[in-house]
């Protein structure tokens, strides 16, 4: 150990630095992706080569010697919208991203007021916030917007009028990135026969990314939230704020008044 040390120069350091960052932005890509079952394939077929090279099965390895040869370049086609996201995350803010605690809490009571209001007026909505795997994979992206969030945006949207009311709006970081997005309906049996689409979409997605998902009943003037496949219908106020909250990994504290002893 101590000729290690002995022999250690500053460059080392760095370069030690520079290589776990790389292996940390490639680890947030994968969860961010949702991709490990994809990357089980490739650890799968990794196995099945060295098999075949035990077992002088020459076809199948082969086939495998010329997959892993253009291992990288499979890797870009597959990854390069997220590749080019990390990028462009990387150019503007290398250590830090995401959005500001200021402008979360303004986000929170604007979504709420949104779905707020949109219930009342007996419109139908699907409110998806994007949490930390993306959802591109599973949804059908409808019309890219990048607008900033406000309950008159989201209300607008949704207003019967609009061509874009029947999908869902998508929430990623601090802006609207799209609306009339479609996304998959749930397979689950035990699910309510009586639940609507939009619900069975909700809880479609929400088993498949960490999502949460508000959904607008325009017959019952009601909100569901939808997490993790679960859903918790008729969801008031305080509800709602708690579950946007903790969306963005903060702690909802209502606020209480003090009583005067």
């Amino acid at each position: 150990m101590s000729f290690i040390l002995q022999h250690l120069r500053w460059q080392d350091f760095v370069d030690i630095a520079l290589v776990w960052l790389i292996i940390y932005r490639i680890l947030i890509l994968i969860k961010r992706t949702g991709t490990i079952q994809m990357l089980s394939g490739l650890g799968i077929l990794a196995i099945s080569f060295i098999v075949s090279q035990w077992f002088d099965l020459h076809a199948l390895n082969w086939i495998l010697e010329k997959f892993f040869t253009n291992l990288f370049v499979i890797v870009v086609v597959l990854f390069q919208g997220e590749i080019r996201r990390a990028l462009a995350q990387i150019g503007s803010h290398p250590f830090f991203t995401g959005v500001s605690s200021v402008m979360e809490t303004h986000m929170v009571e604007e979504i709420a007021k949104g779905a707020i209001s949109i219930a009342q007026k007996g419109y139908g909505a699907l409110i998806v916030i994007e949490k930390d795997i993306l959802v591109d994979y599973h949804i059908e992206i409808g019309t890219e917007l990048d607008s900033r969030i406000s309950s008159e945006i989201i209300e607008s949207i949704f207003n019967p009028q609009s061509p874009m009311h029947d999908g869902a709006i998508l929430i990623r970081g601090g802006k609207v990135v799209s609306a009339g997005c479609f996304l998959p309906l749930s397979k689950n049996p035990a699910i309510d026969k009586n639940l609507g689409t939009r619900h069975r979409a909700a809880i479609g997605l929400t088993e498949e990314t960490d999502a949460l998902v508000l959904v607008v009943s325009e017959e019952l003037k009601s909100i569901s939230i939808v997490q993790s496949g679960h859903m918790s219908p008729h969801a008031e106020l305080p509800e709602i704020r708690q579950a946007l909250y903790e969306a963005y990994g903060y702690k909802y504290r209502p606020y209480q008044p003090e009583v005067n002893s």
